[in-house]
């Protein structure tokens, strides 16, 4: 479909909801509040439609004015001054509204499951996996996002081998699944003493959040194992058996959880775990099927892809993928400038979803 047929298309459907909504003729509560939403959804975009053909009115206009006036050379220049800013005006709005019509992916409104795990480096990388950890959490923070720790696997001085937690709000996905990669820092650890600066690497993984729905689990599929739990945790660790091991038959999948002191309490969290790595294989299954369109994609998404360097010395985060290199690394492990990066991954991937546009 055409740029053009897509514009009239939307302004047909935006009138013709109006309409529907004006008189409410034989809808119901839910028929109303389901075409308010899809009104709503459109009314910018309807907006700046009319806003195009408004000034496109103009440039002919003015157009046909030049065409007339072509011996009175000083009008003439004002014509043709106008006839360039309208057509600057009407390039930038027709910029917006192709951004506006990209298809949306409903995967991106989708709340997350976040996995930080220590990578290569031994404790350095369990130290850094907690600072990635916190970054993510003070970042949701910053956006209003509920961070719900699931699970925390700590070694003896403190850092995580694993975390796992829910982060759940508006387009938390489509903010996050970029940080899906192996995260290096370059830094001097605390237990260096001759100053040396030492390379070491954390994995994170951004799932999303599956529900039901979205993910049928049949009971025959899963083996549960009840244990006791074991290492740091509440008062009740190793005092009853509430630990709970699920593993997915079909698939292998494997999840355990033990924070809880009580035993459906840790078989929620794990179920919702569960889903939400099944949901992510069958989605990266689907997208390695449709490998051919997937130009639009920034990365792979592969877990083992080194996507970003943290260079402490130097005080620069690098994203290796789109080369962007900030020097304000505080900022952006205190998760204040994550933006700016998350940004430049967006736009970069937008970029080439309207370049592959027909």
């Amino acid at each position: 479909m055409s740029f053009e047929s897509n514009l009239e298309r939307v302004s047909s459907r935006h009138r013709e909801l109006e309409m529907m909504l004006s008189t409410s003729k034989g809808l119901s509560a839910e028929d109303i509040t389901k075409l308010s939403i899809e009104l709503s959804e459109l009314a910018p975009i309807a907006e700046k439609i009319n806003e195009v053909r408004s000034l496109q009115k103009e440039l002919n206009e003015n157009c046909s004015l030049a065409d007339e006036n072509q011996q009175d050379k000083e009008l003439l220049v004002l014509i043709q001054s106008e006839i360039m800013e309208l057509s600057k005006s009407i390039g930038i709005l027709r910029d917006e509204l192709q951004r506006l019509l990209l298809p949306k992916d409903e995967i991106n409104e989708k709340n997350a499951i976040l996995e930080v795990r220590a990578g290569t480096g031994g404790d350095e990388a369990a130290l850094f996996a907690t600072e990635l950890f916190s970054m993510y959490q003070r970042y949701s923070a910053l956006r209003g996002w509920r961070f719900d720790i699931l699970e925390i696997s700590e070694n003896d001085i403190g850092g995580y081998r694993e975390a796992i937690a829910s982060i759940t709000g508006r387009s938390v996905f489509a903010r996050l699944k970029f940080e899906s990669g192996v995260h290096r820092v370059q830094r001097v650890p605390t237990t260096e003493s001759g100053g040396r600066i030492h390379t070491s690497a954390a994995t994170v993984a951004v799932l999303p959040e599956a529900e039901e729905v979205d993910v049928h689990i049949e009971d025959k599929d899963l083996r549960i194992d009840i244990f006791r739990a074991s290492g740091p945790g509440g008062q009740s660790v190793n005092t009853t058996d509430s630990a709970v091991r699920i593993t997915h038959l079909p698939t292998g999948i494997v999840v355990s959880q033990q924070d809880e002191k009580s035993q459906h309490k840790n078989k929620a969290k794990g179920m919702k775990i569960l889903r939400a790595r099944i949901f992510d294989l069958e989605r990266t299954k689907r997208d390695a099927e449709r490998a051919a369109d997937r130009k639009e994609q920034v990365g792979t998404g592969d877990r083992s892809e080194r996507i970003r360097t943290y260079n402490f010395p130097q005080g620069r985060v690098t994203d290796h993928r789109i080369n962007l290199t900030l020097y304000k690394i505080d900022k952006v492990i205190a998760g204040e400038a994550l933006d700016d990066i998350v940004d430049g991954l967006t736009a970069t991937e937008e970029a080439a979803r309207l370049a592959a546009m027909p």
